[in-house]
């Protein structure tokens, strides 16, 4: 049985023909840009994450680069980011006319090491920075970086394309955030059907600024006190996520199961594995393990005749991807981990729905990956 990594088509009972419906009522009554979707949307999602506002946009990346605008970064800002994430971290940086400088990753919980962060900072003294929440949780230090980050005045925005419904010490992460966004690629715990984005923060300034930019910086129809650009978040998808927010926690709940198999199975087959810090409770996004670089390749090709889907996130660390050369100005780190994590990650398939014979598909390519190479 061939086993995706990733399948976004298995929806609830009903969802699709609950979908169809809508699309054909919003089509009929031209329903496409803002309206009743929009800002019920806005409403639930910061219900979910708990924070006073949030702002749809377009997409993830235009979500950073929203909210590092909405913190005032400019041309020639300073600007602190992990060395391991997304190409759209570093990009948004550079978009919004930002100095990136990359810090290295703590090998623990495969986050931005906050040791060497702080030291960055002591050094740069940043306009900003850029905290993101891999893999379905955050970082062990997230409220001591919280904390250092206001005392030393550096404006700290927390990228959480893959924490959407992650909950630290009880509470939504995004909770006590400054200011953070999310991704609705299809492919995340909440994805739309097709991109969108948005922006959470607690701040009403904020809130306001980010809202103008989303929209060419208006302030009426015909005025605009910003220079922002089309960022909105369209109805269709607005309508999409609102069906798919009755079901998340549903999703997340089957997520979780398979991943709590991995945890309770992959050991006792030789492979690692990463568990989030202590006072997380994770979202399912993805599982993490980390295995021998010269082994990975290996049970990568018995995985690929099997038919089973795997992947690497990420495959490589941002200060050394070719179009960050011209941008970067520093890497700060001495150790490397970026780029020896980016050798061993392995990710094995994980969705929502996925199922008991789907998992032991996995189990057994890898049990044939270890027969073969202890022949």
């Amino acid at each position: 049985m061939a086993v995706p990594f990733i399948d976004i088509k298995r929806f609830e009972p009903g969802f699709l023909d609950t979908w169809n419906e809508k699309v054909k009522s919003m089509s009929v009554n031209a329903q496409f840009i803002g309206g009743n979707e929009v800002t019920d949307l806005e409403t639930n999602l910061a219900t979910w994450a708990e924070t006073k506002y949030a702002i749809g946009c377009a997409n993830g990346t235009d979500a950073l680069q929203l909210a590092l605008r909405a913190v005032g970064v400019g041309r020639g800002d300073k600007v602190l980011l992990p060395d391991s994430t997304f190409w759209a971290t570093f990009e948004a940086v550079v978009n919004v006319g930002g100095d990136p400088y990359t810090v290295d990753t703590n090998p623990i919980d495969l986050q931005m090491d906050f040791q060497v962060f702080k030291e960055a900072v002591e050094k740069v003294k940043p306009k900003a920075a850029l905290v993101v929440h891999l893999y379905g949780w955050g970082t062990a230090n997230i409220e001591e970086l919280r904390k250092f980050c206001k005392e030393k005045n550096v404006a700290l925005i927390e990228d959480g394309a893959q924490c959407f419904g992650v909950r630290h010490n009880g509470k939504s992460l995004y909770k006590d955030a400054l200011i953070s966004t999310t991704s609705f690629y299809p492919a995340k715990v909440l994805g739309a059907a097709g991109d969108g984005g948005a922006v959470f923060t607690n701040d009403e300034e904020l809130s306001i600024v980010t809202r103008r930019l989303v929209n060419h910086g208006r302030t009426s129809h015909y005025e605009h006190g910003l220079v922002g650009w089309n960022s909105r978040l369209d109805s269709l998808q607005a309508a999409f996520l609102n069906l798919s927010l009755k079901h998340l926690q549903a999703r997340i709940d089957s997520r979780k199961k398979s991943q709590n198999i991995y945890y309770k199975e992959l050991p006792g087959l030789g492979i690692g594995v990463i568990k989030p810090p202590k006072d997380y409770e994770e979202n399912g996004y993805c599982n993490v393990t980390l295995v021998d670089p010269e082994v990975r390749p290996k049970i990568e090709a018995v995985l690929k005749d099997k038919g089973i889907g795997f992947g690497n996130i990420y495959p490589g660390a941002m200060s050394d991807q070719p179009g960050a050369k011209p941008y970067l100005v520093e890497r700060f780190g001495k150790d490397g981990n970026a780029r020896r994590i980016s050798k061993s990650v392995l990710n094995f398939p994980l969705f929502a729905y996925m199922t008991d014979s789907e998992l032991d598909e996995v189990f057994s390519a890898i049990k044939a990956y270890n027969y073969n190479a202890n022949k």
